[in-house]
């Protein structure tokens, strides 16, 4: 595998925080950055052959860095969150941003629903509120908030990731503590429907399978643990 680096760099400044592939046509992703940019990559002809090609969705939508960017189905948005506490929405057919949600604290992650394309969750630093689910057709209005109680004094960080199960029914989280938390929209409760000890050190990301009843978990223990589960 040879790897080839872009040409293009349209983020001025500091770090790139965030990319995701879009889940409409073709192989165009986006990435977020600390210049508070969202950033749109496609692949072009030009007069030298094929050649990604990036332009800037939006600069000053974001007050300041962007840690988590997405494209939901539906319209065809890109979803971006910041430390700026804001969730922005950008129309890719239409060229227009605005802001969907103002939340209580940083937002550093957002995550699509792998099954309804109008549901995503939202990462937070906020302690017993670390996660928030929003649909996107009722715009400034949570539909819930899921959390856990931090043993440890670590504060909670990008580096602690979320994922969906693949029905879309669940979602697991890392933590600052040894825990892999495990939540189920379907139900009203906030606080977790399971929680495993899992490791001796922060989790930082629980991912499950796309078809067998197993997930797999890292963290700054530097052990991988593997967990088989019933549904």
């Amino acid at each position: 595998m040879k790897v080839k680096f872009l040409e293009d760099k349209p983020h001025t400044k500091g770090i790139i925080n965030s990319l995701m592939f879009l889940p409409w046509g073709n192989d165009n992703f986006v990435t977020g950055g600390s210049d508070h940019s969202v950033c749109f990559w496609e692949e072009k002809e030009t007069h030298e052959g094929l050649k990604w090609k990036a332009k800037a969705l939006h600069r000053s939508q974001h007050s300041s860095a962007v840690m988590g960017v997405a494209g939901l189905r539906f319209k065809e948005l890109v979803l971006s969150a910041g430390t700026d506490k804001r969730v922005v929405a950008h129309d890719t057919r239409y060229n227009r941003s605005y802001v969907c949600y103002t939340l209580e604290s940083k937002a550093m992650g957002v995550l699509p629903n792998p099954v309804d394309f109008h549901l995503f969750m939202v990462q937070t630093g906020t302690p017993g509120q670390q996660l928030h689910l929003y649909d996107i057709r009722v715009q400034r209005t949570e539909l819930h908030a899921f959390g856990w109680k931090q043993e440890s004094s670590d504060t909670q960080s990008a580096l602690i990731n979320q994922t969906w199960s693949p029905d879309g029914y669940q979602i697991a989280s890392g933590s600052a503590d040894p825990k892999i938390h495990i939540f189920d929209i379907r139900y009203n409760s906030k606080e977790p429907s399971q929680s495993l000890r899992a490791h001796q050190k922060r989790v930082f990301k629980a991912a499950w399978h796309h078809s067998l009843p197993l997930l797999i978990s890292i963290s700054s223990d530097l052990n991988i643990g593997l967990f088989r589960y019933t549904s």
